[in-house]
């Protein structure tokens, strides 16, 4: 027989809920830096070595000893011969008194040069350039640890890897680095009217779409396993609750209403505990959240739409905590271009698509994925709101 919720929870309780039971993973790998983009360091990283590691011409010009120029300008100019040249990655010049050598941005300073002279301040004539401005020791030269200082610490523990932190590592001659494991998910799709992507479609049946649309809003924060649709049964959702015992997340998508079939939250409370079932919440009412052994177990509802909305607000934010990975929405405001009535009592998820500042409504049922795809992003409207006034500032928070 069919089983009423006996009581939902508030939408805020529930997002308190989720995020008070998820726990920072602990393991840890090494990975490829090429590997590593988003990736949140599990270690602090420190330098043993200098960067640059030599002393480079910050300017191109010629590198001198200082001293060489002192007292030089237009009126009476400096005169030095010229003995070569040094482009980046040549090290085998040496500089006499008297002497320069024609330097590029970036090589590295000549032994005993201790400066350069901008070619803007130079002319040459022959085999010796005049100089008309001196310099001290140190101009236009960049140290051997202006980037970075041995010892130094340069990235620290907790930070996310993005091009410019893996472009320090590659500098450092680091290769490998140990990062913070994803969470391990499986994403189990159930119900008999599912038929997988790619066979034919009887009157009555819909295409897996969940497993897809989870799976990509979560693959940047976890390693995804998609198990094969089930049927509603209690003994193949035991089994697959037993097959992903090591995981960190299972969510089902589907089976967690209170029809006949709807046999999950039985399981869950029979091994292990049910935070909540059953969200003031539309679309997502009939949302399951609790944990078995180790593992969080999500029940989202089957429809698309209330799925998707779901794993949004509720899943995602859990999954980025649980990978460290810090989360974070885009939102603005902008005036709503119709009236929308809402539902008294719970708390509503409604998708707007923005344009010119205005956000124009675009849900349309549960079931239908195009109020989703269709979509800029969403508002929340509270429970004891029954309408919103065309004209009103909404504030939209993007997908």
């Amino acid at each position: 027989m069919m089983r009423p919720f006996l009581e939902l929870i508030d939408f805020k309780d529930a997002k308190r809920i989720i995020i008070e039971k998820t726990k920072p993973i602990e393991r840890t790998e090494r990975i490829d830096i090429l590997n590593a983009i988003g990736r949140v360091l599990s270690e602090d990283i420190k330098s043993d070595i200098d960067i640059p590691g030599f002393n480079r011409a910050a300017v191109d010009g010629y590198a001198v000893i200082a001293e060489d120029t002192y007292g030089a300008n237009q009126r009476k100019p400096k005169e030095l011969r010229v003995t070569g040249k040094i482009f980046a990655g040549d090290n085998n010049k040496k500089l006499q008194r008297g002497e320069c050598i024609q330097i590029a941005t970036g090589a590295a300073i000549p032994k005993g040069a201790d400066a350069v002279v901008m070619v803007e301040h130079t002319s040459l004539k022959n085999d010796t350039v005049i100089i008309t401005k001196p310099v001290y020791p140190g101009e236009n030269v960049s140290s051997k640890d202006e980037d970075i200082s041995r010892n130094s610490v340069v990235l620290r523990k907790g930070d996310i890897l993005n091009p410019p932190k893996i472009g320090v590592l590659a500098a450092l001659g680091v290769d490998t680095i140990n990062v913070y494991a994803l969470p391990e998910v499986a994403l189990i799709p159930t119900g008999n009217e599912l038929v997988p992507i790619g066979e034919e479609l009887e009157y009555g049946k819909i295409y897996d779409i969940n497993s897809y649309t989870l799976a990509t809003l979560l693959q940047s924060s976890a390693n995804i396993h998609i198990n094969r649709i089930i049927d509603d049964n209690e003994e193949e959702i035991k089994k697959c609750i037993e097959s992903f015992r090591d995981m960190e997340y299972i969510v089902f998508s589907g089976g967690s209403s209170v029809g006949e079939r709807d046999i999950l939250v039985d399981i869950i409370e029979e091994e292990g505990e049910i935070f909540f079932h059953g969200i003031a919440l539309k679309p997502g009412k009939p949302t399951i959240f609790g944990r078995i052994r180790n593992t969080l177990i999500f029940g989202m509802p089957g429809y698309p739409t209330s799925c998707l909305t779901n794993a949004y607000t509720l899943l995602l934010p859990s999954i980025k905590k649980m990978a460290r990975i810090p989360y974070e929405e885009k939102k603005e405001y902008a005036i709503l271009s119709e009236k929308i009535v809402s539902t008294i009592g719970r708390h509503q998820i409604y998708t707007v698509r923005v344009e010119d500042g205005k956000a124009i409504p675009a849900f349309k049922e549960s079931g239908a994925i195009t109020s989703m795809s269709e979509a800029s992003g969403y508002i929340e409207i509270p429970a004891n709101v029954e309408y919103l006034p065309s004209g009103s500032k909404v504030l939209v928070k993007y997908f």
